[in-house]
C-alpha cells in the first residue's frame, strides 16, 4: 500500500525504535572498546556500522513526517574513559540478547506499519538482525559460551493425547509426567536468558552511584536467581542438566560505562523481554505445575519491570512518548 502520510502508529514505531537503537549504539561502543578478542570485536563493528546507518534514516523519516527528533541516547550517556565492565563472551551474549529484544519488537512494529518505506526499513532490520543474531550465536557455541540443549531419542511414531490428566503435575501415584521437547526447549531459554539477566544486574549494581538504581539493579539480580532455580529445580526433577555458564563473566571495575539511565532503559526493556517469554510460555506449556510456576514468574517479572519505569519517570528520565494530539 502506497502511503505518503507517516500514521501515528508508525511514528510510535519508530520513536520506540529509535530509543533502543541509540541505546544499543552506546553500549556497542563501549563493548568495542574493551573487545579482547578480534573476532568479536570485528562482529560487534560490523553491527554498529550497519546500525548507525538505520538511525541516520530513521532520523530522515521522523523529521520529514514533522515530528521533533526523540533524545534516544547519546555521547553523554556513555564514559569513554570507564574501564571494561565485561570480559570476553559476555560481550557478545550481550549483543546477542539484544539482537532476541529487537525481533520481537520489529515483528509487532511491521504489523502496525502501512507505508512502503516503513515496511521495508523494518524488513531491512529484521534481516540484519537474524543475520547477526546468527554470527554471535556461532562464536558464542565455537568459544563454549552457550551450551547446546540436550539430545533425545528421536520419536517413532505419532501420538495424540487423549487424557487430560496429561495437564496434572502429579497422577494417583504421585509420579510427575515427563517434560516435553516443546516445554522443555521453553525452560531452556528461560534459564540461559536468566543467567545472563543475573550478571547484567550485578554489574549494573556492581557500577552504579545512584542509590535507588543501585537497589532496584539488586532485586533485578535476585529476582533472576529466583527464577533460575525455579526452573532449574523443573529440569533436575526431570532428570534434564540445566545449561550453564562459565564464570569470569564480569570484572571489578565500579566505574560506570553508561549514564544510569541508559541502564535503567536496559533493564526496562530486558524486563518487557522477560515478562513476554513468560507469557508465552504459558500458552504452551501443558503441566499445570509448570504453568503455574511460568505465571509466578511473569508476575514478578511484571511488577519489577513497573517499578522500573516509575523510578525513571521519579527521576526525571523516562521520555514521553508522541501524544495522540489530533
Amino acid at each position: 500500500m502506497k502511503n505518503d502520510i507517516l500514521t501515528s502508529v508508525e511514528l510510535g514505531a519508530l520513536w520506540t525504535t529509535y530509543h533502543k537503537k541509540t541505546m544499543i549504539l552506546r553500549v556497542l561502543e563501549h563493548l568495542i572498546q574493551h573487545a579482547e578478542d578480534n573476532k568479536a570485536k570485528s562482529l560487534m563493528s560490523g553491527l554498529y556500522e550497519k546500525l548507525e546507518k538505520k538511525v541516520e534514516e530513521m532520523e530522515i523519516m521522523i523529521k520529514d513526517g514533522g515530528a521533533a527528533l526523540p533524545s534516544g541516547f547519546t555521547k553523554e550517556d556513555i564514559n569513554e574513559h570507564a574501564p571494561a565492565l565485561f570480559t570476553n563472551g559476555f560481550d557478545v551474549m550481550f549483543c546477542r540478547i539484544l539482537k532476541e529484544i529487537s525481533m520481537g519488537m520489529y515483528v509487532l512494529h511491521t504489523t502496525i506499519s502501512y507505508r512502503d518505506e516503513i515496511i521495508n526499513f523494518y524488513r531491512e532490520l529484521t534481516e540484519l538482525t537474524h543475520m547477526y543474531y546468527r554470527h554471535f550465536t556461532d562464536y558464542l557455541l565455537a568459544k563454549e559460551f552457550l551450551q547446546l540443549p540436550t539430545t533425545i531419542k528421536m520419536p517413532n511414531s505419532v501420538d495424540f493425547i487423549s487424557d487430560t490428566s496429561y495437564m496434572k503435575g502429579t497422577n494417583l501415584l504421585g509420579q510427575k509426567r515427563q517434560l516435553n521437547t516443546v516445554e522443555y526447549g521453553l525452560l531452556h531459554h528461560s534459564v540461559e536468558t536468566n543467567l545472563f539477566g543475573m550478571q547484567l544486574m550485578k554489574a549494573f549494581a556492581q557500577c552504579s552511584t545512584d542509590k535507588e538504581a543501585k537497589q532496584y539493579f539488586t532485586k533485578g539480580q535476585q529476582l533472576s536467581e529466583e527464577i533460575l532455580q525455579g526452573t532449574e529445580k523443573i529440569l533436575v526433577e526431570n532428570n534434564i542438566p540445566s545449561p550453564t555458564l562459565p564464570g569470569g563473566l564480569l570484572t571489578s571495575s565500579t566505574e560506570a560505562p553508561f549514564s544510569e539511565r541508559l541502564m535503567l532503559y536496559c533493564t526496562y526493556l530486558l524486563g518487557g523481554f522477560s515478562i513476554g517469554g513468560q507469557g508465552f510460555s504459558s500458552a504452551f506449556i501443558l503441566r499445570n505445575d509448570v504453568i503455574a510456576k511460568s505465571a509466578i514468574f511473569a508476575k514478578d517479572a511484571f511488577e519489577y519491570t513497573m517499578e522500573g519505569a516509575k523510578l525513571m519517570m521519579e527521576k526525571g528520565w523516562m521520555e514521553e512518548p508522541p501524544k495522540m494530539e489530533l
